[in-house]
């Protein structure tokens, strides 16, 4: 008698649930922008706008308050998810972003420093101090990281939240000290309420980061598997990470001088990607782009209509959300460091 091995070919069923799952971000983000259009305490309804012609209130609005809103929603969201892949790629750690590094608290340091020593300086140039800075800041956060003997899973983080705590602090208080703590407190509560145009075309230099990340994914692929894998590659590893450097200060910085921070969102998305689609960061900047737009319009339309016509700032929304999925990415079963 023989037996027969009979060789049987399982589909596997990740493939057909990534694209269930992109399918599901792109039709969430067309529903959720158009859905931000027309939210709000006007109307700007498309009754009112077909109604009323191109001359219209309605229409006015819609391209003065709410398209450049939703424009600016959905780069914010998708250039910080990228700025904290990048970051987690940088350190090789998962639970690092901007805002548990002090990046951002650098930033927000660098524009008190912009505002007392040159008051007339325009938002651009504001912008750039504040980038200069939270370069700075993730150099001195990358220093410090490398100097502790230690490099568990939350210590890492950890470092960077006391380090921001120290920069915050000082910051805060030169702005009591100098009667600044009403702008400090501006840009310590992330917010699209003041969103209009003329006012949001900064975060367009964040969109360009992001297509300099994408340009640069492989590299930071490599990067993060450590310097020595990836000096034996060939690769220029400062120069990859001083491009890195770069795309998260000043996306950090475009977003403080547009939104003010936004907590938790570069860290939460970036790792519910790579549960889906793993660490290969080419394949996952689309995927955390389009993620992190629909968190931030999904986030963005609840503190619009929670408490319908007032306005709540957004950093609350964001702040519940991402702080309920932080948990679980560290309670989860089977989480591991990078």
């Amino acid at each position: 008698m023989t037996a027969t091995v009979v060789a049987t070919s399982t589909p596997t069923p990740t493939r057909p649930r990534r694209t269930w799952v992109g399918v599901l971000i792109g039709v969430s983000l067309v529903v959720l922008g158009a859905a931000s259009l027309f939210i709000g305490v006007s109307d700007v309804s498309p009754a009112a706008l077909l109604e009323g012609g191109a001359d219209s209130t309605a229409a006015f609005l819609l391209a003065a308050s709410r398209l450049p809103r939703t424009i600016a929603v959905l780069l914010v969201g998708a250039s910080l998810g990228i700025a904290g892949l990048i970051l987690q790629m940088l350190v090789r750690n998962k639970f690092v972003e901007p805002g548990t590094t002090g990046v951002t608290e650098f930033a927000t340091l660098g524009m008190l420093v912009a505002i007392v020593l040159w008051p007339g300086m325009a938002v651009m140039g504001k912008m750039g101090v504040a980038a200069a800075f939270g370069l700075v800041g993730t150099w001195v956060f990358l220093r410090v990281v490398r100097a502790v003997p230690v490099r568990q899973l939350v210590l890492v983080p950890l470092v960077g939240i006391m380090l921001g705590g120290i920069v915050g602090a000082v910051t805060a208080f030169f702005a009591y000290r100098l009667d600044l703590l009403q702008s400090l407190s501006q840009w310590s509560q992330g917010s699209f309420a003041t969103i209009m145009a003329g006012r949001y075309e900064y975060v367009w230099i964040a969109g360009i980061m992001v297509l300099v990340a994408w340009v640069a994914a492989d590299r930071f692929s490599v990067i993060g598997m450590g310097e020595e894998f990836a000096t034996n590659l060939g690769l220029n590893y400062r120069r990859v990470v001083a491009i890195g450097m770069v795309v998260v200060a000043v996306i950090t910085a475009a977003v403080l001088v547009t939104a003010g921070m936004i907590p938790f969102l570069g860290l939460v998305v970036p790792n519910i990607v790579s549960l889906i689609i793993g660490d290969n960061v080419r394949r996952a900047i689309p995927w955390v782009a389009g993620l992190g737009a629909v968190f931030v319009l999904a986030c963005d339309i609840v503190a619009r209509t929670v408490r319908f016509p007032y306005e709540i700032p957004l950093s609350v929304i964001v702040g519940i959300v991402g702080a309920g999925l932080f948990l679980w990415l560290l309670l989860r079963k089977g989480s591991r460091a990078h």
